[in-house]
């Protein structure tokens, strides 16, 4: 797209200076119809976020992620480790949709969506503005010596960034220990909970790391998903672009000036203003090219827009477009590259969709005890010991509890002091059973045998075991 002698872009990244130092990024405050919708998309999942965690749904946390405990809460239903499975699928299904989005899309997923350009785009580097100015006032204040001004504007934004990062802080630490839990550790008194009081700042600190010092960096250098485009794009993705054959024409790009026919002298509509440089946040030149930094913000999109309207150029030099399209006027459509990922998503979702409907709230388990053959009772009758682990998923205790053999005749009897059977909300209960069957209703010295599992009568869980008895039988 550019000349060879420019391709030394290539070389470093916009974030290194040729010393290979850190090369301080000062984006221009964006504005324009993309950044206002940006934000609407912002401002509702951040509050998402915030709220999230405070959400009940049937006694449930909306979202929670207690990974110590391993048990999740995803819209209100409840997932425990039996639940592993779905997860395995899930996290598939997040893979092979990224890949699809990427595929097709680009990188819009880290412009619009990604907690953290969410957090510095439209958080601490609005805060940053509204304390040190746009992007001039910024780097005067960079080279500006330590006076009572500097000293001010900078205390104040660091306490607002460290008060804003403990407060996110504890928001995710009700997605991991529970919003209840939380509130009561904080009613309670801080030092009362030493061991989540230290992991508790060590996040605070590593937010305000991030966004205060580190930015941009993680979506050039830690994210990898900025290399994996690069081996999912191609020349039919649809990415914020620069339309380098209207923009360069036959002679380059070229300064703008008044009344003057860039046509006639062979010039191209860019005329060179590098606004769209100075409002990116990862410091690049999209008239570059497609770059792995880009995190399709579309922020340049706007600025170009309002410089092609204020020197009288059509708009969408810069849009969002694929390189086909660019070159040979080719509309967006579905490949057979796409076409298969969306097949494979379509059949993912299917069974999740399965799993999810026939999973049950009620999980039983239950196993032969270990070392354990079988014994006789009087003339007739052989016993089997087993051991029982009922799981309850929800948040309502289950009582009454009683099992009864599904397609055998015989006795369940339960080894409980109690005397009933009940499983606490969101608990587990452990036990003992005897089952007892006449010989003569055994086919063989292996026998499976299906318990249905009651409360109250109702059934609530069906679950398989083998039976032992004499070889003879």
């Amino acid at each position: 797209m550019e000349n060879t002698n420019k391709e030394v872009f290539r070389d470093s990244i916009a974030t290194i200076d040729k010393e290979g130092k850190r090369a301080w990024i000062f984006p221009k405050k964006p504005s324009g119809k993309y950044y206002d919708k940006r934000k609407l998309v912002s401002y509702f999942l951040l509050a998402f976020f915030a709220i999230a965690p405070f959400i009940k749904v049937n006694g449930n946390q909306f979202l929670m992620f207690n990974i110590l405990e391993r048990r999740f809460n995803i819209f209100g239903l409840p997932f425990w480790p039996q639940d592993f499975y779905i997860f395995v699928i899930s996290m598939i299904i997040g893979v092979v949709f990224i890949t699809l989005f990427t595929v097709g899309f680009g990188r819009v997923f880290c412009g619009w969506i990604c907690p953290q350009t969410i957090f510095l785009e439209m958080v601490f580097r609005r805060i940053e503005y509204w304390i040190e100015g746009d992007r001039g006032k910024q780097m005067r204040l960079a080279r500006q010596e330590w006076n009572a001004d500097k000293i001010k504007k900078r205390l104040l934004k660091w306490f607002i960034f460290l008060v804003i990062s403990f407060t996110v802080a504890n928001i995710f630490l009700a997605y991991l220990i529970g919003s209840d839990r939380l509130i009561r550790y904080i009613k309670e008194g801080p030092l009362n909970h030493l061991d989540t009081l230290f992991p508790l700042l060590i996040f605070t600190a590593v937010f305000y790391f991030i966004f205060a010092w580190f930015r941009e960096q993680v979506c050039i250098i830690a994210c990898p998903y900025g290399r994996l485009q690069g081996a999912l794009l191609d020349r039919k993705s649809i990415v914020v672009a620069y339309d380098h054959v209207r923009g360069e024409g036959e002679n380059g790009r070229k300064k703008w000036r008044k009344n003057e026919d860039r046509q006639e002298l062979g010039n191209g509509d860019c005329i060179d203003c590098l606004q769209c440089v100075h409002v990116c946040p990862t410091g690049i030149d999209i008239r570059n090219g497609t770059q792995l930094e880009c995190v399709n913000c579309t922020a340049c999109i706007d600025e170009c827009d309002t410089i092609m309207d204020k020197v009288g150029l059509p708009k969408g030099l810069i849009r969002f477009a694929s390189e086909d399209e660019i070159e040979k006027k080719e509309k967006f459509k579905l490949t057979p590259r796409l076409k298969g990922y969306i097949a494979v998503l379509t059949i993912l979702l299917g069974v999740l969709s399965g799993m999810l409907f026939l999973r049950s709230d009620v999980e039983a388990v239950v196993l032969r005890l270990p070392g354990q053959l079988y014994e006789h009772k009087g003339e007739t009758g052989i016993s089997n010991v087993f051991t029982y682990k009922l799981v309850n998923k929800t948040v309502k205790q289950i009582d009454n509890v009683t099992f009864k053999l599904h397609n055998h005749k015989g006795q369940v009897n339960v080894v409980s002091n109690a005397g009933n059977v009940f499983v606490p909300k969101q608990g587990i209960t452990e036990g003992t059973l005897f089952i007892v069957i006449d010989k003569k209703d055994l086919k063989s010295d292996k026998n499976k045998l299906v318990i249905d599992v009651f409360s109250d009568n109702v059934l609530i869980e069906t679950t398989k075991v083998n039976f032992l008895a004499p070889r003879s039988y």
